[in-house]
């Protein structure tokens, strides 16, 4: 009986301490929507989005945590962080606040107060009240990048002070297909239901999604539209059709009046700089230059993996296998395809097809060019990949070498955007759907050859969301809106 009634106090004790931690979640909730729509603060987890957040994920992403930079970082800590920030005279900026509950943990008997703490760890964000020029921006095409484009635009706006949604643009814009694109922009197969509202104003032409007013145009041509005539200025054009590819194609769209900038999400040709951000976003002047790639979903899972192995061990030669899902590229059924294989029925078939990421490392990483060969299977699944790199290294490794020298840029430096480290023994592909990074980097499932020089890493990549989370980096970057942060 004495061992029953200690079963149930553990019991109640463990509840009582998760419903606890549960309202100091709700707590982080309030002081994170007051710091983004007051101040233009974001606060973020490890990269992992806090806005718009539940206290259960708001827990889960505490756990994450905890596991990957094996330091207890607890709730109470990030919402004692967040409401001093949130009574601080620090302006607008993004800021991760686990990396300030690790710090803190670590570094706060050095310091008397949680204030001097945040004051001096934030010197650089302090009365930065510096105002950001809002960028418009125009969706051209409305397809899986671009809706979700729209999406992450519109959840990320807070007070509209960086990139603007102002039009989509697409072939057709009666009002049946009007209300047919707001359905698909309410609900995807794939990725859930949007979190927000999406309003027809089919007398006007426009969505009006979550407050704001998103023109629905009617265009074949680039450059037959007139944005000025919608109130838009200056903006930049995301164009989302794949259609026009090159400088001489997508400079059309300069050609409309309201455009200044082009970016396109797709391996471009020509003189159009390929970007993945992180990587060599920094390499291209945005003063002069006005046409952009943001590459594709494979070329951004592979390049911050390849730039970080090269950089601490030196690549002599590798293959690039990526296993991907299939895409609208494809045919549903047999039917003829003006590419070899991709006319078979993807949704029963895995397919050989090629790929454009050895291709992509001569603008994105020059000096590897040359040094890869690279090739594809289709697979029936509808979203997420994965990038096998079978890489020959300068230097012997060990196993936990490698995965420690991945998770260091995880968590530190420039690529704290681009890489996450898995550290889970039963990762599959969906559990990377909706994930913010675009290269998830699978450190139980490396390999090392006996002669410790060749080496095999697995990156999973959300192809659509992930892929999108870059698209919107970049654009911030060359829109020049980004605001300062603190990683």
């Amino acid at each position: 009986m004495q061992n029953l009634n200690k079963v149930n106090a553990d019991y109640q004790t463990q509840l009582n301490d998760w419903i606890e931690q549960e309202k100091a979640a709700i707590d982080l909730i309030s002081a994170v929507g007051k710091l983004w729509y007051e101040k233009s603060i974001e606060l973020i987890l490890f990269r992992n989005q806090l806005v718009d957040r539940s206290a259960s994920e708001i827990m889960n992403l505490h756990l994450y945590a905890k596991n990957i930079v094996k330091k207890p970082i607890t709730i109470y800590d990030s919402v004692a962080l967040a409401n001093e920030i949130l009574n601080s005279n620090i302006g607008a900026g993004r800021i991760d606040i686990g990396k300030l509950a690790f710090e803190w943990l670590q570094e706060k008997e050095v310091y008397k107060t949680m204030t001097t703490f945040i004051t001096t760890k934030l010197k650089d964000l302090i009365d930065n009240n510096n105002p950001v020029t809002p960028k418009d921006v125009v969706l051209f095409g409305f397809g899986r990048i671009g809706r979700l484009a729209a999406r992450e635009i519109i959840t990320l706006a807070g007070k509209g002070e960086q990139l603007r949604l102002r039009a989509i643009v697409t072939r057709g814009n009666s009002n049946e297909e009007i209300v047919k694109r707001a359905d698909l922009l309410r609900t995807d197969s794939v990725h859930g239901p949007f979190p927000g509202t999406v309003i027809e104003d089919l007398e006007n032409k426009t969505l009006i999604i979550n407050g704001h007013t998103v023109h629905m145009i009617d265009s074949k041509n680039p450059e037959d539209v007139d944005y000025e005539a919608y109130g838009i200025t200056n903006a930049l054009l995301i164009d989302n059709t794949g259609v026009f590819r090159d400088d001489v194609e997508l400079s059309r769209h300069l050609k409309a009046k309201g455009i200044d900038k082009v970016l396109l999400t797709a391996p471009a040709k020509g003189n159009v700089p390929n970007v993945v951000h992180g990587v060599n976003h920094e390499t291209v002047d945005l003063k002069t230059q006005k046409i952009f790639s943001a590459a594709s979903c494979t070329t951004n899972a592979i390049m911050p993996i390849l730039y970080v192995i090269d950089k601490e061990l030196g690549i002599e030669k590798g293959h690039i296998e990526t296993v991907h899902s299939y895409t609208n590229d494809q045919n549903l059924l047999d039917n003829y395809h003006k590419k070899y294989r991709r006319g078979r029925s993807a949704a029963l078939n895995m397919v050989i097809t090629e790929t454009g990421a050895e291709s992509a490392l001569k603008k994105v990483l020059p000096h590897l060019a040359g040094k890869f060969t690279a090739n594809s299977v289709r697979v029936p699944t509808p979203n997420v990949s994965l990038a096998i790199l079978n890489l020959n290294i300068n230097k012997e490794v060990t196993r936990d070498e490698v995965n420690e020298i991945i998770r260091k840029y995880a968590l530190e430096g420039k690529l704290v955007e681009q890489i996450q480290y898995s550290f889970s023994n039963e990762l599959v592909s969906t559990d990377v759907i909706g994930n913010p990074c675009p290269s998830v980097f699978d450190s139980q499932a490396t390999i090392i050859s006996p002669d410790k020089k060749t080496i095999i890493l697995y990156v999973w990549y959300d192809n659509e969301y992930g892929y999108t989370r870059q698209v919107i980096r970049f654009s911030k970057h060359i829109s020049e809106v980004r605001r300062p942060v603190y990683y």
